[in-house]
């Protein structure tokens, strides 16, 4: 099983200062934090797509380059590229860019995105959401195996013989989808065959665990085989030995709740323990708490990776990376015996 790290760039207030990072600062954060995990010996290392001021990154390919420059191992993915209201071709080409740069370490994990605000930014109608995504979604999955294209939709310019250049190193470039723990979007990426990354952010393990199935069985009716199809999550993670450190992630997990939201959700004491629960999916205690709770999960889901969310609410630096050592040292060495 491979464990990694997915940042979301939030600017998150600070819940004792109140202050807010500068997104520089955020973004060449993410980089050094990539070029710690890589030396700790993590798998992956993913970067989320916002178009917000509350988010420090909306092109996860430009910071993926610049880690990739900065790193010699690790895997390289977004986490999500919104594919509904971006063009496939710049899609395709940028991250068949950073996997040149990375030496073939590149994916691309594509979804539908949680906010309205890229529609009317890219000039798109919400009202398509699905038929954007389904449109789109096509033509970028027969970039990644084709070089001359030849492609028409609804929403986009047709393409007729059209080069698409330059071919990323690894034939086909890796494309995930993100789902939301929503059966739906499970269901339709197994039938199509494609690897899956569920965001285990909250609920109860046993919504993620219908997820799984649903995505499973769809992919065997369709006639792939699940065994052969990669699933991931992610999670929040935080190292804490004392109820004092429990107490000082709580504050962070609660800002960026009501961050993360747009203030329609408050980080409740009560929400927050009982996803520290048996069925809840906070990844919070000692790193033996860590590695048995990620194991129970991997139990239940069967899962092939688990992309932890570390550096969220404000998270000091300084915390991140003694985090990510702990992870390297005392956590990975663990998770690895896990298989499905």
């Amino acid at each position: 099983m491979e464990l990694g790290l997915i940042s979301l760039a939030d600017l998150t207030p600070d819940p004792a200062t109140g202050d807010v990072a500068p997104a520089g600062r955020r973004i060449l954060d993410i980089v050094r934090a990539a070029e710690l995990a890589d030396e700790a010996g993590l798998d992956v290392f993913a970067v989320g797509e916002h178009h917000h001021p509350n988010y420090a990154v909306s092109s996860p390919a430009v910071v993926l380059a610049a880690i990739a420059q900065a790193t010699t191992r690790i895997r390289l993915t977004s986490a999500t590229t919104l594919i509904g209201v971006l063009d496939p071709v710049r899609v395709y080409e940028d991250f068949a860019t950073v996997d040149l740069l990375s030496g073939g370490r590149t994916e691309i994990t594509v979804g539908r995105g949680a906010f309205p605000e890229p529609f009317e930014l890219f000039g798109y109608e919400l009202d398509d959401y699905d038929s954007l995504f389904t449109d789109h979604f096509e033509l970028l999955r027969g970039l990644v195996t084709q070089p001359w294209v030849s492609w028409s939709g609804r929403h986009r310019a047709p393409l007729t013989s059209a080069g698409i250049m330059p071919r990323a190193n690894q034939y086909p470039l890796p494309v995930w989808v993100g789902v939301g723990g929503n059966r739906g979007s499970a269901t339709r990426a197994g039938s199509l065959g494609v690897p899956i990354l569920a965001g285990a952010t909250g609920g109860a393990l046993s919504r993620f665990v219908d997820t799984f199935t649903a995505y499973r069985a769809a992919a065997e009716k369709a006639g792939h085989d699940p065994a052969e199809l990669p699933v991931a999550t992610t999670s929040y993670l935080h190292v804490a030995n004392t109820s004092a450190e429990v107490d000082g992630f709580y504050a962070h997990w609660a800002a960026y709740a009501a961050h993360h939201s747009r203030g329609r959700l408050q980080g409740q004491r009560e929400v927050f323990d009982r996803q520290r629960g048996e069925d809840g999916t906070l990844l919070l205690g000692s790193p033996q708490q860590i590695v048995d709770r990620i194991g129970r999960q991997h139990e239940l889901f069967g899962h092939d990776r688990l992309l932890a969310q570390i550096d969220l609410g404000a998270m000091p630096f300084a915390r991140v990376a003694a985090i990510i050592e702990i992870l390297g040292a005392e956590v990975l060495p663990e998770v690895r015996k896990f298989t499905r």
